[in-house]
């Protein structure tokens, strides 16, 4: 687990009004860019309850969307789960 003083969260509200937030696991993206952020997932309706196949013909219904976001200059992994998304390292 990451210590907290190395990360950043911003909270905000689901468009059904549920509580969501983006953790940055690197503390290295600005506040403003992660408000930003946040706000284009909630627009987009990112968050909340999706099934993802396994490839195997199964459900799962917590397993986590993965992407890559550049930010500036820098490329980031974006991991999106029901109501969080977190920004890693890539």
């Amino acid at each position: 687990m990451i210590p907290p003083s190395e990360t950043s969260v911003i909270h905000g509200k689901t468009q059904r009004g549920k509580p969501c937030k983006i953790v940055d696991n690197t503390a290295s993206v600005c506040r403003e860019e992660l408000e930003r952020l946040l706000i284009t997932l909630i627009e987009e309706d990112s968050f909340g309850l999706k099934g993802i196949s396994d490839g195997e013909g199964r459900i799962n219904l917590d397993k986590p969307e993965l992407a890559h976001i550049q930010i500036g200059e820098k490329l980031y992994k974006l991991l999106l789960y029901r109501y969080e998304a977190h920004i890693e390292k890539f």
